[in-house]
């Protein structure tokens, strides 16, 4: 049985922007993948109404997970009602058993969006709640065990919400695979316009300013390390209540396309 590699963000697209590149890789690396955004979209547009944006951002992260032929999961509520409380952490638990992944990629703590952050907290809590038998799912599944590490991926900003740089633990090459990142990140159409308006990227540019802002920051991670032109950055999870200290699959399925950053070659 292949092992499993489960990405668990906040908003369509979140994936595409700083965690795909790593997953393809797994992929590649014999993983079964799978992709997962907590929250549906419903926010992402200033034309469109709700049932309209629901369904088209909903379409568009399917079509980005046949990229890759990663495993689609749904959404659990609408943006900014991403909230770390007990209704969607039972909705989430049950969806990380049934996966009973080796791997979590997920949003870290020090986020620039509460969403972010929460989705992150949530899918923590779903990895250390997996071998609680009393604990109550919606809907009902049994506790698993085995060992999962979960690894925390960067901001969308760099920075955390004080203006704080973040610094990657670990860094993934994603040269090799940055064409089809790009083609997954593309299919997420209706997020070009909105991030143009919202966010201040360039419009003169087109669907491709979209793109080169995602490029742009795998180019600077990659920047970080000896040899790699574009790369992911990630900071490990304690591994207390997850699997042993010493416990790195990340490092282990992907060999030498894997390197720890040191702060002297930050630039």
């Amino acid at each position: 049985m292949a092992k499993k590699a489960f990405a668990i963000a906040c908003h369509p697209d979140d994936i595409e922007f700083m965690m795909a590149g790593t997953l393809i890789k797994l992929k590649e690396a014999g993983y079964e993948i799978h992709y997962m955004n907590i929250a549906n979209g419903s926010l992402g547009t200033n034309q469109y109404d709700y049932a309209t944006i629901v369904k088209m951002r909903r379409q568009e992260a399917i079509d980005a997970c046949e990229v890759i032929g990663a495993h689609f999961h749904e959404s659990l509520c609408d943006d900014l009602e991403v909230f770390y409380c007990r209704d969607t952490l039972e909705k989430l638990v049950p969806v990380v058993r049934e996966v009973a992944p080796e791997i979590i990629l997920t949003h870290g703590p020090y986020d620039y969006m509460e969403d972010h952050i929460n989705s992150g907290r949530l899918a923590v809590s779903a990895a250390f709640c997996r071998g609680m038998t009393n604990f109550k799912c919606n809907p009902p599944r049994k506790a698993i065990d085995g060992k999962v590490r979960v690894y925390h991926s960067m901001p969308h900003t760099l920075h955390d919400q004080l203006k704080r740089p973040v610094i990657p633990e670990i860094l993934v090459d994603v040269t090799g695979v940055i064409e089809t990142k790009k083609t997954m990140l593309a299919c997420h159409r209706s997020q070009k316009e909105w991030l143009d308006a919202s966010q201040g990227l360039d419009a003169s540019q087109g669907l491709d300013s979209y793109l080169f802002d995602m490029a742009g920051r795998c180019e600077y991670f990659g920047s970080m390390t000896a040899g790699f032109k574009y790369a992911e950055g990630w900071i490990m999870h304690s591994h207390l209540g997850y699997c042993d200290e010493k416990d790195e699959p990340l490092t282990a399925a992907l060999g030498n396309a894997v390197c720890k950053n040191k702060p002297e070659a930050i630039p």
